[in-house]
């Protein structure tokens, strides 16, 4: 008998993944039927990613998991209807995405790159950026795009530093936890990369006390959460120069209003929420492989914890 799996997402996700999903089953070994229709009592497992349409789990009693098309999994970790195990995405293409991102937007900022790009009125500038060994890098943040990130930068032979609430072990990267771990993670930041979960505990980790803890003229890089920033602060820091420049692709608000302070300021750097992007082809594989393994007796991957939120 075909596993029902019931897709529920915006009409835009279903025209990436109608095709894709097939194949990953069929490679997998699974017998699916794949619809945007079946009826709650017979859904065997559901491909999610958050829309008005379903927001009640209750009538879905046969439901063996939920599989998210998300990393972050904030607006549905809360809702008390869901008594399903919930697996969050995590995938090659996404990870790489945000890997390429993060490192992009480092080397810019390490390399002072934006002095020749917008300066270009014959002054003759020779100032020479430190060598990477030299400058302090903290990721806020050490799941897997975190971690993926801080390895990338560490491998580039920067020295960076790492926080997570519970303690890691990163080749090159100096991991601290708790929050004593977090003001000696941020002590003397030069470059700081926001990775972290949205939760309750995360809102304004960047706030004007942590803030004051990084080298005066810090950049700073977020492709997380737009919660993790506590934006008053962030733009007194940046009027003051204690940040030199912010790099930010996520907003409390989305899209961004257009008479949002930060749209005109001239060190803040706004990208549209681009900096990583579930791809529907590895996506689709993560999700038949975890679904494979429950089918199995196997534990699934990357179950969210729903007392951390993530």
């Amino acid at each position: 008998m075909a596993l029902n799996v019931l897709f529920a997402a915006r009409d835009g996700l279903w025209a990436d993944y109608k095709d894709h999903l097939p194949v990953a089953f069929a490679d997998a070994g699974l017998g699916v039927d794949l619809s945007r229709d079946h009826p709650p009592a017979n859904v065997d497992y559901i491909v999610f990613a958050p829309h008005p349409a379903l927001t009640d789990f209750t009538p879905f009693t046969r439901t063996k998991a939920v599989l998210s098309l998300w990393a972050g999994v904030e607006t549905i970790v809360t809702n008390e209807t869901l008594t399903q195990p919930l697996a969050r995405m995590v995938n090659p293409g996404l990870t790489q995405g945000m890997v390429e991102w993060v490192t992009g937007h480092v080397l810019r900022h390490h390399l002072g790159m934006d002095r020749h790009i917008h300066t270009q009125d014959g002054t003759w500038d020779q100032t020479v950026p430190p060598l990477a060994p030299e400058r302090k890098v903290c990721a806020l943040g050490l799941g897997a795009l975190g971690a993926a990130c801080a390895e990338a930068i560490a491998a580039l032979g920067f020295n960076v530093s790492g926080w997570s609430r519970s303690q890691k072990s990163i080749a090159g990267v100096t991991c601290f936890a708790g929050d004593a771990g977090m003001t000696d993670a941020l002590k003397d930041a030069e470059i700081v990369v926001l990775l972290l979960p949205n939760t309750t505990d995360t809102e304004n980790a960047l706030n004007a006390d942590t803030l004051a803890l990084l080298a005066k003229g810090a950049f700073i890089v977020n492709p997380g959460r737009g919660p993790l920033i506590d934006d008053d602060a962030l733009l007194a820091a940046l009027d003051s120069g204690q940040v030199a420049h912010a790099t930010l692709d996520v907003f409390r608000v989305e899209p961004l209003p257009a008479d949002h302070p930060y749209w005109a300021h001239p060190r803040v750097t706004v990208t549209p929420h681009i900096a990583a992007e579930t791809r529907p082809e590895t996506a689709a594989a993560v999700i038949a492989a975890n679904i494979k393994r429950c089918e199995a007796g196997e534990p699934m991957h990357n179950l969210v914890d729903r007392g951390a939120g993530y």
